[in-house]
């Protein structure tokens, strides 16, 4: 055999076995998520009247608060849809309703707001709000900014939705709203986008309201990883704006919890950050938030910020913390994400440890069933 056809020959024996290892790692690494369960099946039937946290031992009614929700249905001259993300409203809107508060939805131009639904992060409390008679009503016929009055809400919440980034900034009933409540001492809380509602905002002394003010938001390299032609197709980056216009920001780890309180303005990272933004709200108007079990997607976010900070072996320990205490399942979906995510940052190691935790996991709720 001729020296070119052996090294043919031993490069497709090692193709073939690269590909035989790429198949065969899959068939692995989807073996360690959760397999079909008929419980999810028919969570699209889920009602509010199914959510025991909202519907049982609800407190007197303690007032009304305002959603605000973006009314930009595209990214500008992309031509790529967008709208207000459906998730980071229903879950803050039950937290609201399960607290004792009234919820209404205000938009700038007022009307149908644009939604952008993912279906692969729907829960049970998303699920019962497409189902939910009340809310629907109250998304499809938004108030618009202009017929607001401040003096009927005890806070104010900006959705996120990267339609927020052309809408929100100029409007100034948004910018009249905000400033009334930081100068009354309203509660002001923004989740992921959402707080492009705050960039323009000046107070009556000239100085912009985030001069000095501790904010999160949805980072730089959160939205330069999932559109890498962010700088062209939005008119900011909101990491950038907020710190040009003043703000102290608190960037979190990627795709991961980070609330920020500094006084009565709440704001959280990105979408994972809703639920703590909203319960923050309840309590700095001054109630103890309603217990609420928290989501086996919430419990894995809590994995990963554990192994980020205090590293693998704590992970673990989180893991059978919540295994003993009979918490929802993790989403090991949420944990295969972040493992895929650090080996696109060609993290390797970081890679692998998030594997074992979701082959820990795994092996973890096979307990459990038994």
């Amino acid at each position: 055999m001729s020296r070119k056809k052996r090294i043919i020959k031993r490069a497709l024996i090692v193709f073939t076995g690269l590909i035989v290892a790429v198949v065969g790692f899959g068939y692995w690494f989807m073996s360690l998520l959760h397999p079909i369960d008929s419980a999810l099946l028919n969570m699209e039937s889920t009602t509010p009247g199914d959510l025991s946290y909202v519907m049982k031992n609800r407190p007197p009614y303690r007032g009304k608060i305002l959603a605000v929700v973006t009314s930009c249905g595209t990214m500008g001259e992309s031509g790529k849809a967008t709208g207000y993300e459906m998730s980071e409203l229903a879950r803050a809107y039950y937290v609201f309703v399960a607290n004792g508060f009234e919820v209404d939805v205000a938009s700038p131009a007022g009307g149908k707001p644009p939604v952008v639904i993912d279906d692969e992060d729907m829960g049970r409390f998303d699920h019962a709000f497409l189902n939910d008679t009340v809310a629907q009503n109250k998304v499809s016929n938004t108030l618009p900014m202009q017929d607001v009055n401040p003096d009927d809400y005890e806070a104010i919440y900006f959705v996120g939705g990267k339609g927020t980034l052309f809408d929100f900034p100029q409007n100034q009933h948004i910018q009249s709203i905000v400033r009334q409540y930081h100068e009354e001492g309203k509660v002001v809380g923004a989740v992921c986008h959402g707080p492009a509602a705050l960039v323009n905002v000046k107070l009556n002394n000239g100085h912009y309201l985030l001069r000095g003010r501790s904010v999160s938001a949805f980072t730089n390299q959160e939205e330069l990883f999932l559109i890498k032609d962010a700088r062209s197709i939005f008119p900011f980056l909101l990491q950038d704006k907020l710190i040009e216009n003043g703000a102290d920001f608190k960037e979190g780890y990627m795709y991961l919890e980070q609330v920020v309180k500094d006084g009565n303005l709440i704001t959280g990272q990105n979408p994972w950050s809703t639920w703590a933004v909203a319960e923050a709200m309840v309590g700095q108007l001054g109630y103890a938030p309603k217990h609420r079990n928290k989501t086996g997607e919430e419990l894995s976010v809590e994995v990963l910020e554990t192994f980020e900070v205090h590293g693998y072996d704590h992970a673990i320990a989180l893991i059978d913390h919540f295994s003993a205490a009979e918490q929802a399942p993790l989403s090991r979906e949420l944990l295969a994400v972040h493992s895929i995510l650090a080996a696109m940052q060609w993290d390797v190691v970081k890679a692998v440890k998030i594997i074992g935790l979701l082959k820990y996991a795994k092996s973890v709720g096979s307990r459990q069933r038994q």
